[in-house]
């Protein structure tokens, strides 16, 4: 008789996905920590395997450098960022991660992160926490963009940016990342079957953010043949009222947040299938079929048959001045 033990076949779930478009409660840690709590507890409530926040959600991402750039005023934001920003290892996370314990439900969490005992050093980072309330690791932004210049540095947790969860791996990317091809390659190394774009309030006028959600989250998902959930802050009335200098600022936030652009699910082929623009709901809900990634991968598959790594491998090399 035989006793050759047979692997057991690979497994593929249904399961709901929640993307965060909710605002942040101002450069206010406490405050919009708990917050998140709240929107982890009503994930999990009702029925999500996995809830995506924005960009630097906790306590705010630094967006009043597209409007007031550089100068005294930015300066004093950049002091209560600092102040009200988040230590990994800290309490706040620690709570959050509890919270995801209870709810059953997994995360990634945007915040500003703050370096452990200095003064002055922080990141702009993804957490990713795990149903059993474990953080499983972290995805600092490999580049800041723009004005982050001012506050955050480089990342330096390496390329990865994708780790495992009970239903499969989840990957993520901040903001205009999500359009990195080299970022990309780096997710779709670990074969995510979720991906979470994490993004800010808005952009310079010049620039439509939205756009660019819509844009950089078809051709994650069509990239990486996942599930891409993009999560969106809205502007809080008090972002308003601490950072627009003129009425032409004023007008202009003004009615970004009367737009209410929300956060949006996309399919393994790029197609949007929830988009939770115009609605007052802070979550936006998506059931998937995680089989739904198989056939695409098995056309286009950019970490393995499909791609010739050796042969772009001389790009890589320094040249000589």
């Amino acid at each position: 008789m035989s006793t050759k033990v047979f692997p057991e076949r690979q497994t593929f779930r249904k399961i709901r996905v929640a993307g965060v478009q909710a605002e942040s409660v101002f450069l206010n840690l406490d405050a919009t920590t708990k917050k998140s709590i709240e929107l982890i507890e009503q994930a999990g409530a009702r029925g999500a395997d996995l809830i995506g926040f924005p960009e630097a959600y906790i306590p705010t991402f630094p967006n009043w450098y597209e409007t007031i750039g550089e100068g005294p005023k930015a300066r004093g934001f950049d002091k209560e960022l600092f102040k009200h920003s988040v230590e990994v290892d800290g309490e706040h996370m620690h709570a959050i991660a509890e919270a995801c314990g209870r709810a059953n439900v997994n995360a990634v969490v945007g915040i500003n992160e703050r370096y452990n005992g200095t003064t002055g050093t922080m990141w702009n980072t993804q957490v990713h926490i795990t149903r059993d309330g474990k953080i499983a690791g972290k995805h600092q932004k490999y580049v800041p963009t723009t004005g982050e210049r001012f506050v955050h540095r480089p990342g330096t947790t390496g390329f990865v940016n994708a780790f495992k969860t009970d239903f499969g791996a989840v990957s993520g990317l901040i903001c205009g990342e999500n359009s990195n091809p080299l970022g990309q390659y780096a997710a779709a190394l670990s074969y995510p079957v979720v991906h979470v774009a994490s993004w800010p309030y808005y952009f310079h006028p010049y620039f439509p953010m939205h756009h660019a959600i819509t844009t950089a989250g078809a051709g994650c998902a069509y990239t990486l043949k996942s599930f891409v959930v993009a999560a969106v802050s809205r502007i809080p009335e008090g972002y308003i009222e601490a950072v627009a200098e003129t009425d032409e600022q004023r007008q202009f936030l003004t009615e970004q947040r009367a737009l209410k652009k929300g956060a949006l699910v996309f399919d393994p082929c790029g197609n949007v299938i929830a988009d939770g623009s115009g609605s007052d709901d802070e979550l936006l809900f998506a059931d998937i079929d995680l089989e739904d990634v198989i056939v695409p991968k098995l056309i286009l598959d950019f970490a393995g048959h499909y791609n010739r790594p050796e042969i772009f491998s001389p790009l890589f090399k320094q040249q000589p001045d």
